[in-house]
C-alpha cells in the first residue's frame, strides 16, 4: 500500500511542476521515465517555499516559511510527510543522499526574499547558490545514480547552469521585482538609473555561465542530457532575446519566448539529440 501513496503524491507533485512551469515541465518530459519523478518532486518543492516568499502577501510568511522549513526536516528524519509534496521530495533527500547543507541553503535564500532588497556581492552569490545552485545540484545528484566521481566532476558545472538561469529570471523580472517586492538583485545596480553599460555587464556575466554549463550538459548521462539541454536552450534563447532588447525596454516589460517557439526548440532539440548532437 505504501507504493499507492508514494505514486499519488509523486502525481502530485508532477501537477504542480506542470501547473507552475510550461518550460520546465516540458524539459522534466524528456528525462527517462525512471528519474522524472525525482525531478518533479525537487521542483515542486522549491516551488512551494517560492510561492510563500513571492506571494502570499496577505499571511505571515515568516510563520509560514519557517513551518515549511520544519516541516521539511521532519519529512526528511521521519522518512514520510502526509504534505504530498514534502513526502515525494523527502524520499528524493533520502534516496540520493542530497545533502542537508543544501536544503539549508536554499531555505536561508528563501529567508532572504523576505528580508533583504538590495543585495551585496556577498549576499548576492550567497542568494544564487542557495536559491538556484544547490537546486541544480540536487538534480546532479539523481542524474549520477549515486556516482560521486561523476557528481564531482559536474558539480560546478551544474551550479554556473543553475546560476545562468537565476540571473535571467532576475533580467526578466527586474520591473515586476521592484515594483511589487522592492527587490533589487543585482548589486550596485539603481533599477532608476538602469542603463546600457550595466546591461550589457549583466549579459557578459550570464553568457560566462551559460558557457561553462554547456560544457556540462555535454557530459550528463543519457537519460538526463536531453531535458537539461533543452531547459538550457529555452533559456539560452530567452538570453538572445534579452541582449537585443534595448534596456529601457527590459525594465518596462517583461521578455518572453513564446510557446509557438518553444515547440520549435523543442523539436530542434530532440533531432539533435537523436543525431548525437547534443
Amino acid at each position: 500500500m505504501r507504493k499507492l501513496y508514494n505514486d499519488v503524491n509523486d502525481n502530485c507533485a508532477e501537477i504542480v511542476a506542470k501547473s507552475y512551469s510550461t518550460s520546465f515541465s516540458l524539459g522534466i518530459r524528456m528525462f527517462h521515465k525512471s528519474i522524472r519523478p525525482a525531478i518533479y518532486a525537487v521542483y515542486s518543492f522549491a516551488r512551494y517555499a517560492d510561492e510563500i516568499v513571492d506571494t502570499f502577501y496577505d499571511q505571515d510568511q515568516e510563520y509560514l516559511l519557517s513551518k515549511f522549513r520544519d516541516d521539511t526536516y521532519e519529512a526528511i528524519e521521519q522518512g514520510i510527510s502526509l504534505n504530498p509534496i514534502l513526502d515525494a521530495y523527502q524520499r528524493i533527500v533520502n534516496n540520493y543522499n542530497i545533502e542537508l547543507d543544501q536544503v539549508e541553503a536554499f531555505f536561508q535564500s528563501m529567508k532572504m526574499d523576505l528580508d533583504t532588497q538590495h543585495y551585496h556581492n556577498l549576499s548576492y552569490n550567497e542568494y544564487i547558490y542557495g536559491s538556484a545552485e544547490v537546486i541544480g545540484l540536487m538534480c546532479l545528484k539523481v542524474f549520477c545514480k549515486g556516482d560521486a566521481e561523476q557528481y564531482g566532476e559536474l558539480e560546478y558545472h551544474a551550479r554556473a547552469l543553475g546560476s545562468a538561469f537565476q540571473k535571467i529570471n532576475f533580467l526578466r523580472d527586474i520591473k515586476s521585482d521592484y515594483e511589487e517586492r522592492g527587490r533589487v538583485y543585482f548589486p550596485d545596480i539603481d533599477f532608476n538609473n538602469f542603463n546600457d553599460e550595466q546591461k550589457k555587464m549583466l549579459e557578459e556575466d550570464i553568457k560566462k555561465d551559460f558557457e561553462y554549463g554547456l560544457i556540462g550538459i555535454k557530459q550528463l548521462p543519457k537519460e538526463a542530457r536531453l531535458g537539461v539541454y533543452l531547459a538550457y536552450i529555452y533559456y539560452y534563447n530567452l538570453y538572445k532575446k534579452i541582449v537585443r532588447t534595448p534596456y529601457y525596454k527590459v525594465i518596462d516589460k517583461r521578455i518572453r519566448v513564446n510557446n509557438g517557439h518553444k515547440l520549435y526548440l523543442l523539436a530542434q532539440s530532440t533531432l539533435k539529440s537523436k543525431l548525437n548532437l547534443i
